[in-house]
């Protein structure tokens, strides 16, 4: 992931590109900008020879000591994120024929448990109906640390089959704040319009405001920026932020 603020350090390890980008922001390295203009300097700063992530970085405005749960949401971006979707049912009986029709790339039961116990890891989500759980549950150790392990909270353990697969497939997102108050969410590639860039930056933060603590005084968005997966970041205008989401 791309650091919310980069220091000297990252510049150092980042080579003659990264900081010929540093050099050529020059003064106007920490001015902060609109979504669209932010998303027209970032854009300029593709150089490498593969296709780029455009990543959103957030720093919130919670006390860590008092916030009751993290931050947490889910968004389907309009536009997706640049790259096919592969998601992964656990499912049985009817259900098998449903993720199938849904459009999931993988489904099964206890043979898929066995293949993702034996190092197959080849998807990008996972979904389970809730009578597959008791079988499930042993990949915990695998899925969790990876955020794949299906969860009633972010809708993936669910009757509702088509209807998961079909936000996924379209691009959704589940972000969670960090344990120093952070969120990292990618927003599409560097090759996408930048209307569209721009309109998935606004479907992200809208998704971020919706989940503000009801106990946050002041700033929540104390901080936003964005950037590559190889660039430095740009900082947005919170308080322009604040009046295009909330509009």
């Amino acid at each position: 992931m791309t650091l919310l603020i980069k220091g000297e350090t990252k510049v150092k390890k980042s080579g003659k590109k990264y900081r010929a980008l540093l050099d050529e922001m020059g003064e106007e390295r920490n001015k902060p900008l609109k979504i669209d203009q932010a998303v027209e300097r970032i854009k300029k700063f593709h150089n490498r020879k593969f296709e780029e992530t455009v990543e959103l970085s957030i720093r919130l405005g919670v006390d860590l000591k008092k916030l009751a749960q993290p931050v947490r949401n889910s968004v389907v971006l309009p536009h997706g994120v640049g790259k096919p979707v592969r998601v992964l049912v656990f499912a049985a009986g009817e259900d098998v024929a449903r993720a199938t029709k849904a459009g999931a790339d993988y489904v099964g039961g206890q043979e898929l448990v066995e293949k993702v116990k034996g190092g197959f890891l080849d998807f990008d989500n996972v979904v389970a109906t809730p009578d597959m759980m008791k079988t499930v549950s042993p990949l915990g150790k695998i899925l969790g640390p990876r955020g794949l392990m299906p969860n009633p909270k972010s809708g993936t353990v669910t009757k509702d089959i088509e209807g998961i697969v079909a936000e996924l497939k379209k691009g959704r997102i589940d972000f969670k704040m960090d344990k120093d108050g952070n969120l990292h969410i990618p927003v599409g590639k560097v090759s996408f319009d930048g209307v569209k860039l721009a309109e998935n930056i606004s479907a992200a933060l809208n998704a971020v405001v919706a989940v503000r603590p009801s106990s946050v005084k002041g700033n929540y968005l104390r901080s936003v920026s964005l950037s590559l997966t190889m660039s430095p970041s740009v900082r947005l205008d919170c308080s322009e932020i604040s009046q295009e989401v909330t509009a």
